[in-house]
């Protein structure tokens, strides 16, 4: 019974590709066909997805474009992974230019070293 709920957390663990922390990050979220973006925030952040919170979440494989604002606004575009309605979804993100991925990565880092020390 222990080793079943073992396997099942190292599955999990195996899942996530990056580091992720807890970060409300302001973000811009644009779909095709919408005059204007969805304004909310990120609950958690990595160099290859977020969840933002949203009362009315995107439905499953819906691709968006972000505009992340940390110290200076990154422009990605991604894919809703997941819908938990009334909460949230989960974005992975499918195309970054590569300074933008060093900012968020440097980014994410700072939080997870002050997450260490509190």
């Amino acid at each position: 019974m222990i080793r079943a709920s073992v396997q099942r957390k190292s599955i999990m663990d195996e899942r996530r590709k990056y580091p992720r922390v807890k970060a409300r990050v302001p973000v811009e979220i644009y779909v095709d066909g919408a005059d204007t973006p969805l304004r909310c925030a990120t609950l958690d952040l990595s160099v290859g997805g977020c969840y933002i919170e949203s009362m009315l979440p995107f439905p499953k494989g819906t691709r968006l474009e972000l505009k992340l604002a940390i110290a200076d606004t990154l422009v990605i575009e991604g894919v809703v992974t997941t819908c938990d309605p009334q909460v949230g979804n989960g974005i992975a993100f499918s195309r970054m230019l590569p300074e933008d991925v060093e900012a968020l990565r440097s980014f994410i880092e700072g939080q997870a070293s002050s997450e260490r020390t509190e």
